[in-house]
């Protein structure tokens, strides 16, 4: 990958569970990277079952069918509205269907077993 690391996308409770990424997820999003043009932080990427769980314990909407559980999403550190509309139309061009946006973070995931064509809010 030129833009990324593998451990960018690891979930905090297994060190190099970022090799779990989908590859076609991640060649998506190196192309949204490129479209972009700045560096994007990664805030989730692969999640375990144990570090889903987790989440859901403090409070965080964290499904039980989330697509970070197939390395198939990422979250993507963004707090101001310039960024963010730049963010979402180099996802867009880069073919991401699937987006959510939240104050901080867009989530973005290529995940086929889920409706396409959605954007929503946290």
């Amino acid at each position: 990958m030129k833009y990324f690391k593998y451990y960018e996308f690891d979930s905090p409770d297994v060190d190099g569970s970022g090799q779990m990424m989908d590859s076609d997820f991640l060649m998506m999003l190196e192309a949204a990277r490129e479209i972009y043009g700045q560096p994007m932080r990664i805030t989730s990427g692969f999640r375990t079952e144990n570090y889903n769980e987790e989440l859901k314990k403090r409070g965080y909407k964290a499904s039980s069918k989330s697509s970070h559980l197939k390395g198939l999403a990422a979250d993507i550190e963004c707090t101001n509205s310039t960024d963010r509309y730049n963010l979402l139309d180099s996802l867009i061009k880069a073919g991401f269907n699937r987006i959510g946006i939240a104050d901080t973070f867009i989530h973005v995931d290529n995940d086929l077993d889920k409706a396409p064509f959605l954007i929503w809010t946290y």
